[in-house]
């Protein structure tokens, strides 16, 4: 797989409380990142890789909800991640 067991732990260390932290909405949104940015390099060299593009259109969705789930909550969490990964809105 792309992301192994240790580059999920830094991740998550990096934006959830600490490194067994995969349930908050900031880990989760960090995961998904991670995930629409490798998705976005395969397509990039196989563009008419449908399948992956469909999965790609899901987990920007998926990311959407939980921004959406987050500003509702707490507008500065949702602030400092979006600064954090650097997202448009």
């Amino acid at each position: 797989m792309y992301l192994d067991q240790k580059a999920k732990e830094e991740l998550f260390k990096k934006h959830g409380k600490n490194a067994k932290d995969t349930g908050s909405a900031e880990g989760q949104i960090a995961l998904f990142t991670q995930r629409i940015e490798h998705l976005t390099a395969h397509l990039k060299n196989n563009r008419k890789d449908y399948n992956t593009e469909r999965s790609l259109v899901m987990l920007v969705g998926k990311r959407r909800s939980l921004l959406d789930y987050l500003i509702k909550k707490d507008v500065l969490r949702y602030r400092a991640i979006v600064k954090e990964l650097g997202l448009r809105k």
